[in-house]
């Protein structure tokens, strides 16, 4: 049996995540004729042909969807070695890279990486993007961990471990002038108020949504936001009242600048903290999930 060329795997999961020829050698740096010729030679050693021509581009056959799963397993594993044996060394600075979607409480990921933050053993890594941009990321060693609210799809051959870390009831927040006249029914606050609302494809909007329904109430609606920053500003410029969690405006609420005006009730927001099932997991998330979780 011809032994497995490492180098043409890699080059070859260059090509099938890319789907094209042109685009992955211009990435590897390498000549188009070169690059074909060296998936030629991995598909002789495999004894299969791993792709077909589909228009302009490349399909994975059924031996090239295989194959690429091992491949993914291979350079998964040996990235993950690679970084644990790095960090480990006498006197290492660790680092804990954090994905956070990025419409995400700011204040709850300031949360989650608090015990280590001062520390000057650690550095502490946070980007934001797309929920599904992050778990890419996440399955490629780049993060070790992603924060959400939104649990990713799962079914038996996903690699995602899934942390459910807190719970936050949502409330109505608005400035103290639209407070008056104290003690309102909700139905009449959600009818008669402007409302800054999550759009509706976020976490909490679907319950609000019903909340509504329920009710029986046409809201008011003065915006909309995907960011919980955003809505956040929207309630602080008194645009109308928010709808979203008093963790995202914990500032404002201690200084009096907003209030809560009502909770409501049967509305939470759920933060997860999203991991990769490795053999070498980061030691730093031993620290920061345990001390996120609440009881």
């Amino acid at each position: 049996m011809a032994r497995l060329n490492l180098h043409h795997l890699r080059l070859f999961r260059a090509v099938a995540l890319d789907s094209t020829l042109t685009g992955a050698a211009r990435r590897l740096n390498l000549s188009q004729s070169a690059l074909s010729t060296q998936i030629k030679a991995l598909e002789a050693a495999l004894g299969h042909d791993l792709f077909t021509r589909q228009g302009r581009g490349l399909v994975l056959t059924e031996a090239g969807r295989i194959a690429l799963d091992h491949a993914e397993a291979i350079f998964r594993h040996a990235e993950d070695l690679t970084a644990t044996l790095r960090e480990t060394g006498d006197g290492a600075r660790r680092a804990l890279r954090v994905g956070a979607q990025a419409t995400l409480s700011r204040n709850f990921q300031i949360q989650f990486v608090r015990p280590l933050i001062g520390r000057a053993d650690v550095e502490i890594v946070l980007r934001s993007g797309s929920q599904r941009e992050l778990l890419r990321q996440l399955e490629a060693l780049a993060l070790d961990v992603v924060l959400t609210n939104l649990a990713p799809p799962r079914d038996a051959a996903s690699p995602w471990l899934v942390h459910r870390l807190d719970e936050q009831p949502v409330s109505l927040i608005g400035s103290p002038d639209r407070t008056w006249p104290k003690e309102r029914p909700l139905a009449e606050i959600l009818g008669a108020e402007p409302l800054i609302l999550p759009t509706p494809d976020t976490a909490i909007r679907p319950g609000f949504d019903a909340l509504t329904a329920r009710l029986e109430v046409t809201p008011m609606i003065a915006a909309e936001a995907d960011d919980m920053a955003m809505l956040r500003l929207l309630a602080r410029a008194d645009t109308g009242l928010a709808v979203i969690p008093p963790i995202v405006v914990r500032d404002e609420l201690a200084s009096g600048r907003l209030v809560e005006v009502a909770r409501l009730e049967g509305i939470f927001e759920t933060f997860l903290a999203v991991t990769l099932a490795r053999r070498f997991p980061n030691p730093l998330l031993a620290e920061v999930l345990p001390a996120a979780r609440q009881p």
